[in-house]
């Protein structure tokens, strides 16, 4: 069982950044590749950025490609997604994800999310 916890949403005009962190209560937290994800109203959960267990790989959505970060600190059980030049259109709560494998599938733990809202 994996427990994660989300922190840093809130509210941003665009053009803005935040800094997501998600911290992970489970000791073998570097074998899992972690994820973002994110669900607007109205949505299905989609798919932002994921990183492999050690930190090597990355993978992004075309969408927020280029803006996003995702990063990871094993020794701290954390992960992170830095957010620049946010759009209005990047408004929506934000999940958490532990995996076994690396994976752009809504598979996996998640946490309860962090709301993130964009004004135009």
């Amino acid at each position: 069982q994996v427990q994660l916890v989300e922190s840093g949403g809130g509210l941003v005009q665009a053009g803005g950044s935040l800094r997501l962190s998600c911290a992970a209560s489970t000791r073998t937290f570097s074998t899992y590749a972690m994820g973002w994800f994110r669900q607007a109203p109205g949505k299905e959960r989609e798919f932002v950025a994921a990183i492999s267990w050690g930190g090597t790989n990355t993978y992004y959505a075309d969408s927020v490609k280029g803006r996003f970060t995702i990063s990871r600190d094993n020794a701290k059980n954390t992960v992170y997604l830095q957010m620049n030049s946010l759009k209005p259109e990047d408004t929506a709560v934000y999940y958490c994800n532990a995996q076994q494998r690396l994976s752009t599938m809504a598979l996996g733990y998640w946490g309860q999310g962090t709301q993130v809202t964009v004004s135009s």
